[in-house]
């Protein structure tokens, strides 16, 4: 065969192949993850244990077999351990095992009113746990350990910006402090979300496009001290109040680091008038490789810096008709929990019910499949 004929038919070659390529190819997709429901599972709202009112469900962690969740009940600051069964197909049960009531570092029982828990994880055989405390009322939030039967072991320290003061211009809003904390990969340190901007900071979300900037704080384990800050934009307001309410939000809920600078990141618009709960909830799949260290800047609204990157991995609008009553409840927490038999990972998220104090809400548990 001649150079130039074996040169043709490399080049018509090459040209099927490319064109094969091209019509095999999938459409680019941002991130090698997918996230597949498979179940819902609603524990009853009235369910007690042990004198208590299993609700309120705020924060979820998985280890060792056992899941703990935390109730954001500021009478009664708690948590519970509980078995969850499942496989790849759903759900086969939840049950209560136990419940551990958190003391304060006089080995009392915190007082009622003076914190309000919304996250928890597990960490090396204690927990790590976060208060949004009363902004109104001046009471601090805070990140605190405590061991296995919820005695207070430490309470991390935290830069004055997140603590109340009595500028009005400056500080946490109520309601908005620290909603989320995950364990970092490398298990060296903890990272602590805000719900909604510093007021220096930036606006809270309306219906329009804002400037809504949420910091998320690494805290290192053993000195206890932060090291870092990074930012997170927050969307806007998905949808109007209706039927005469005004009342309308959307912040960060949740935080799992699942590798180096990677989150899943719960995102949750809330609006009131609605039947079907009114939430509009968002799973994100965050990267802060390259996100600016914000902890010497003392006002967002004024300094150049490097958001992290956001990118839509799960919208529960997706699956509303295949929840309970069309409800997609006020989802609050996420955990990885065991593998399946084919090797992915599980992710279940929890809803904190309110205890039902606004109309009926669900004690609702949602499993997914991480696929890769």
């Amino acid at each position: 065969m001649s150079f130039t004929v074996r040169t043709f038919l490399l080049i018509i070659g090459l040209f099927i192949v490319s064109a094969c390529g091209n019509i095999k190819k999938s459409p680019p997709n941002d991130t090698d993850i997918n996230l597949r429901f498979i179940d819902e599972y609603v524990l009853p709202d009235e369910t007690t244990f042990a004198n208590t009112r299993v609700g309120g469900l705020s924060g979820i962690d998985y280890a060792n077999g056992i899941w703990y969740a935390i109730s954001d009940d500021s009478d009664f600051p708690r948590f519970y351990s509980a078995n969850i069964s499942y496989d790849i197909n759903g759900f086969d049960s939840i049950e209560i095992t136990s419940v551990t009531h958190f003391k304060d570092s006089i080995d009392e029982v915190i007082p009622k009113g003076f914190v309000d828990p919304e996250s928890i994880r597990y960490d090396d055989g204690c927990f790590i746990w976060t208060s949004e405390g009363n902004i109104k009322k001046g009471l601090r939030p805070f990140v605190r350990i405590s061991d296995s039967v919820g005695n207070f072991v430490k309470e991390l320290n935290l830069a004055s910006r997140y603590l109340p003061n009595e500028n009005p211009d400056l500080g946490p809003r109520h309601n908005g402090v620290f909603e989320g904390i995950s364990v970092s990969k490398h298990k060296k340190g903890y990272w602590v979300a805000m719900e909604l901007p510093l007021k220096e900071d930036g606006v809270e979300p309306t219906l329009e496009e804002t400037d809504s900037p949420v910091r998320i704080v690494y805290i290192n384990e053993k000195t206890g001290h932060s090291e870092k800050e990074i930012v997170y934009e927050l969307d806007k307001v998905s949808r109007p109040a209706i039927d005469g309410a005004t009342f309308e939000l959307n912040g960060i809920v949740e935080i799992l680091e699942y590798d180096t600078n990677r989150f899943f990141v719960l995102e949750r618009s809330y609006s009131m008038g609605y039947e079907d709960g009114g939430n509009t909830v968002k799973i994100y799949d965050v990267d802060a490789n390259k996100a600016t260290d914000v902890s010497g800047i003392n006002s967002l609204k004024v300094e150049r810096y490097t958001k992290v990157t956001k990118k839509l991995l799960f919208n529960f609008e997706d699956i509303r008709n295949e929840l309970t009553n069309g409800i997609v409840d006020n989802i609050e927490g996420i955990s990885f929990g065991p593998d399946f038999a084919n090797g992915n990972r599980s992710l279940i998220v929890v809803a904190d019910n309110n205890f039902s104090l606004y109309g009926p809400q669900l004690n609702q548990f949602i499993l997914f499949e991480v696929e890769k």
